[in-house]
């Protein structure tokens, strides 16, 4: 598994686009919070990384796809899935060291943010919300690992990278907002708008946002990589 973590890992970094793809992430975050108006923190009036979580999970919903598209549609389309099945690797080794890989990648996205952290620390006289700053991160964290399983997911149904990205952004999105957005309609108001917005992943990131830990939302998280980790396995066996 480590062997084919790396190789992907190398794979992406061995051209500009890799960074590329990171650099936008950390530019277009830095622009929404300290510079376009009625976004940035000065407008705010405190000192608060409100806007930031925010929009964070929309550029991932474009950022994560265009890392995982290739994953599997390359492997196909170049006909080195089959090369690489011949080696001692298992169908779940061969996922979860893709899966390992662009999540990675994620982080490293994720992780130079801290320093707006600091920055609006610094700005700021009273402090920020230290336990709400963790919650979201890990909110965000985990919404990064359920985009990154439902890219490779998508990436295995198909030998074309940009139907990859295309399939796993329209994904992302669904499960991200499309549930709490039907909640929303008035013929669901009598209840169920509740349960019908807990099956998309922003009801639970809203949740742990707020820096309290309810193990109904870990458990969301991880069943919605589990899921679509096999769905991967299973449309590999196919074929």
């Amino acid at each position: 598994m480590w062997s084919v973590c790396i190789k992907e890992l190398r794979q992406f970094f061995s051209s500009l686009t890799g960074y590329i793809a990171i650099i936008v992430f950390l530019v277009l975050n830095g622009l929404f919070l300290f510079v376009f108006p009625d976004s940035n923190l000065f407008d705010y009036g405190y000192a608060s990384l409100e806007t930031f979580f925010n929009t964070a999970p929309w550029i991932l919903l474009l950022l994560i796809p265009a890392v995982t598209m290739r994953s599997f549609s390359e492997e196909f389309k170049g006909g080195t899935f089959e090369i690489l099945k011949t080696k001692p690797l298992t169908n779940t080794q061969i996922i979860g060291g893709k899966y390992l890989a662009s999540l990675i990648i994620a982080l490293i996205a994720i992780l130079p943010t801290l320093i707006y952290v600091y920055t609006i620390r610094e700005l700021s006289t009273g402090g920020i919300d230290t336990g709400g700053t963790i919650g979201s991160y890990l909110g965000l964290i985990l919404l990064a690992a359920v985009f990154t399983a439902i890219g490779i997911c998508c990436s295995s149904f198909t030998n074309n990278a940009v139907v990859a990205f295309l399939l796993s952004a329209f994904a992302c999105f669904t499960v991200y907002s499309a549930f709490e957005a039907v909640s929303r309609i008035s013929a669901f108001q009598s209840g169920a708008d509740y349960y019908i917005g807990m099956l998309g992943i922003d009801f639970h990131y809203k949740n742990i946002s707020r820096g309290v830990l309810d193990s109904r939302d870990l458990v969301y998280f991880f069943s919605a990589i589990v899921f679509f980790l096999f769905l991967t396995a299973r449309n590999l066996v196919k074929r």
